[in-house]
């Protein structure tokens, strides 16, 4: 793979580098994030380890840009801000993994490998439509009939998912998965909650259901 590491650490920047070089994957290393965004933005890694604390631009701003303007490479977020606030914070910001420091390299390697397994959304579209649904991935807007919709971050990440898969059905794990970035069912009720809220607000006052029940197997959006 091609990997970007963004790490103003030069010990620990040149230690994740050395590993990944020697499990045969090509590895750009960048100090600050001013240059990580410009080559983040550049495309073609097919993974980004982010450290939070960096010079000239934040890694969260290095994040959140990325998302703002489309981008789906997937991003493990590596630093020593450990707290369960601090991983809440950058998975809401567009994380795909977190890790804390210190770290051991192997479990490094295998939350690389694993994010470059997932299915990636690889197209450049900025505008997400279903019926007279609209989704501005770059202003972040919702409307429907022309009626703008306020979202909850977390309301707009499901919307987003069913959206990019329209008319395929998405199972409880799946967005668990993809939404919550959780990879076992917690047991707890929250896609059914907020998958409630999402219909209170994108279907119940317009005409048209969009966001659809498939008994016994998840929900759509209808194509």
């Amino acid at each position: 793979m091609k990997i970007l590491v963004i790490e103003d650490d030069a010990t620990t920047g040149g230690y994740i580098a050395k590993g990944l070089r020697e499990e045969g994957h090509a590895v750009d290393l960048i100090a600050d994030g001013r240059e990580g965004l410009i080559a983040a933005t550049g495309g073609g890694h097919e993974v980004v380890i982010l450290d939070r604390m960096l010079p000239q631009v934040d890694g969260l701003t290095v994040l959140k840009t990325l998302r703002g303007a489309g981008s789906t490479v997937p991003v493990l977020l590596l630093t020593a801000m450990g707290d369960v606030e601090d991983r809440i914070e950058g998975l809401r910001a567009g994380a795909d993994d977190y890790l804390a420091k210190p770290f051991v390299f192997g479990e490094l390697s295998a939350r690389v490998a694993a994010l470059s397994r997932r299915p990636q959304a690889i197209d450049a579209e900025t505008v997400l439509r279903a019926g007279d649904l609209e989704m501005n991935l770059i202003a972040r807007t919702v409307t429907r009939a022309g009626q703008e919709i306020d979202l909850l971050p977390r309301e707009f990440a499901l919307l987003e998912h069913l959206l990019r898969r329209k008319g395929r059905v998405q199972t409880r794990t799946m967005l668990l998965e993809a939404v919550w970035d959780i990879g076992f069912d917690p047991g707890t009720n929250v896609v059914e909650t907020h998958i409630s809220r999402l219909r209170a607000k994108v279907d119940r006052p317009f005409d048209a259901e969009l966001i659809q029940t498939v008994r016994g197997a998840g929900y759509r959006i209808a194509a």
